[in-house]
């Protein structure tokens, strides 16, 4: 039976009034052990001395942990980012530090460098949703059919999932700044060969290429700010990028369709162009390598002395937080897909109606996203993320009764604001849980956060369809469905932390 030194209390270092002189052991544990190992100050742990009256101690800084004694030579850390036993005998001291350190508080993310990683994030919605509206337009000036104009959304999205893939274990492996300029290039190019677009064709392909490079600036922000942050700070960094990365999805359609009268469904592809020239200057200007040598040659050791790294990947941790989040998304992106149906058709509202009402909406999930910001270094990450997604549950709940009792279809509009704006709490948050499971391998752990998110977004689209343009069933059923599996993914990912 394992004793817990910290009492089973949860410590974090912000707090003031968790210092100890020494460990107090159990009743089945030698009384030495409190010479070995003790916690003091302000998130330090302390290896060595003599109760706190001298001797050589090491100390190292730690995030909220565990430390368990098993023996007098063998104890266990464990944390949300952390789960490892070693011998107080062999080196302890140093190899806890070796453990801990990449776990330690950093300094926020925020200035120019989180404007540019939200720029980065928010590329992708943008080159989706920008155009849509110019869909009939391009099937006329191309001289296609609808199918083959909507190929061309299906062929970036397929490309965004699978350069997501390749470009976060490649920057694991190479470093952050090389693919991510590379990218980044590589996009521009492909934005302009989609712009000049002779045969719908051609087009198709060049969304391909735009969507696998642009996957470079998604993937890899979201491994810098692992890089550099974990827990609280860290989700505080996502939720701001969520500020920019999260409201594109719902304002890029509503801005494209004022774009397209006056500039064509072109001169809306040069836009995105522009929008990818702005992140490649940003990226040229700011972004500086955080995953160094140093650190590659470090992970690379500890992958090559234990699997441990590599099974976080498949982790309950990592697995059941990227699952909500990819769920929460989903739930999001059915809302958008039926969105112009259930406003404009079912409850009659005009375009302009439907702007204002996208708008709104919009600016929940931005609020509820700053909200989070602000909350994230004096609440749980946990706690928050767990109350959005059960405002979602709630109010897609409230959706499916107001459906199924047949009330007037504009008591629909409360519903949808709150289960849009809830995810402002849901998606950097789960962002910061998934990837800080996962932190020496934070690329990988990026693309397939990032891969998920955009294969489920992808299949709930078209599924809120199936009822026909004058009946909100399938919205009601595809959102339920995809929040509720979000809640479960998250308790999953929970019972480990507890």
């Amino acid at each position: 039976m394992p004793v817990d030194v910290f009492q089973h209390r949860r410590f974090d270092h912000r707090q003031r009034d968790h210092g100890f002189s020494c460990l107090i052991p159990g009743p089945d544990q030698p009384r030495g052990v409190h010479d070995r190992v003790r916690q003091v100050g302000k998130g330090r742990l302390v290896f060595g001395g003599h109760g706190g009256c001298g001797g050589a101690a090491h100390a190292v800084d730690f995030t909220p942990i565990r430390l368990l004694i098993y023996s007098y030579q063998n104890i266990a850390i464990e944390g949300p980012t952390l789960n490892t036993r070693i011998d107080l005998a062999e080196g302890s001291a140093e190899q806890l530090e070796r453990l801990v350190a990449p776990h330690a508080p950093r300094p926020p993310v925020g200035g120019p460098l989180l404007l540019v990683l939200a720029l980065l994030s928010a590329v992708a919605p943008f080159a989706t949703d920008l155009y849509l509206s110019a869909f009939p337009l391009m099937t006329t000036d191309l001289d296609t059919t609808a199918t083959a104009v909507q190929l061309t959304l299906t062929a970036f999205l397929v490309g965004i999932a699978l350069g997501q893939l390749l470009f976060g274990p490649l920057s694991d492996r190479f470093g952050r700044m090389a693919p991510l300029v590379v990218g980044s290039l590589l996009c521009l190019a492909a934005s302009a060969a989609t712009a000049l677009a002779p045969t719908v064709e051609i087009l198709i392909a060049g969304r391909f290429a735009q969507g696998i490079t642009g996957a470079a600036g998604m993937v890899i922000g979201r491994a810098i700010i692992s890089d550099l942050a974990v827990g609280a700070a860290a989700a505080r960094a996502y939720s701001l990028m969520m500020l920019v990365g999260g409201v594109a999805p719902v304002v890029a359609p509503v801005l494209g369709s004022v774009l397209v009268a006056p500039l064509g469904w072109r001169g809306v592809l040069w836009v995105v162009f522009g929008i990818v020239a702005a992140m490649f200057l940003g990226v040229i200007a700011v972004v500086r390598e955080t995953h160094t040598s140093e650190r590659r040659a470090t992970a690379r050791a500890d992958r090559d002395g234990s699997p441990s790294t590599l099974r976080a990947l498949v982790s309950r941790v990592y697995i059941g937080n990227a699952l909500a989040f990819a769920f929460a998304f989903a739930t999001m992106m059915a809302y958008i897909s039926a969105s112009p149906f259930v406003y404009q058709v079912m409850m009659g509202f005009s375009e302009v109606q439907y702007g204002i009402a996208f708008g709104v909406n919009a600016l929940g999930l931005a609020a509820m996203s700053a909200v989070s910001a602000r909350l994230a270094g004096t609440r749980s990450i946990q706690a928050l993320a767990g109350t959005g997604l059960l405002l979602c549950l709630s109010a897609t709940v409230t959706i499916a009764v107001v459906v199924a009792c047949g009330a007037p279809s504009w008591l629909l509009a409360l519903p949808l604001w709150v289960a849009v704006s809830s995810l402002g709490l849901v998606f950097g948050n789960a962002t910061a849980l998934a990837l800080s499971a996962v932190t020496r391998a934070a690329g990988s752990a990026s693309a397939v956060l990032g891969a998920l998110q955009f294969g489920l977004g992808a299949l709930v689209s078209p599924l809120v369809g199936i009822g026909g343009e004058h009946s909100a069933a399938p919205l009601a059923a595809v959102m339920f469905g995809a929040i509720a599996l979000a809640c479960v993914s998250f308790g999953w990912a929970a019972r480990v932390r507890r």
